[in-house]
């Protein structure tokens, strides 16, 4: 097992301002599709993890329980400061933790927390 994730989904309410935001903030067109009970827009991923926005019954967007992080990139501030612009809302600047690199914590516009982490 490389990996212990290999996909997340993050709930939305709304898929098109979701995807707008995500968007701006990762500086990636968000490919939106239709699937069977909703609708689903793929965040980017080259090589490993992937995810999506997702809209559709059973999903909710909340500040608890499972958190995911973005890749920061190399520097997440270069990403935290699109956030607020975008519509969410930093609830942490960006945060030394040692060895393994930096962490910050956001909403998005549909409610969600979110992390992000960087290197550097």
């Amino acid at each position: 097992m490389l990996n212990a994730i290999n996909w997340f989904e993050i709930p939305v309410s709304n898929l098109d301002r979701a995807a707008k935001f995500y968007g701006t903030i990762l500086g990636a067109e968000i490919q939106a599709q239709d699937m069977p009970g909703g609708q689903m827009g793929f965040l980017p991923s080259e090589d490993g993890v992937g995810g999506a926005i997702i809209k559709g019954e059973g999903y909710v967007p909340s500040q608890q329980g499972t958190l995911v992080y973005l890749n920061g990139g190399d520097d997440l501030n270069t990403v935290l400061n699109k956030v607020e612009g975008a519509g969410g809302k930093v609830l942490s600047p960006k945060t030394d933790i040692g060895e393994y690199g930096f962490i910050a914590f956001f909403t998005d516009t549909e409610g969600n927390k979110v992390g992000l982490h960087s290197m550097k």
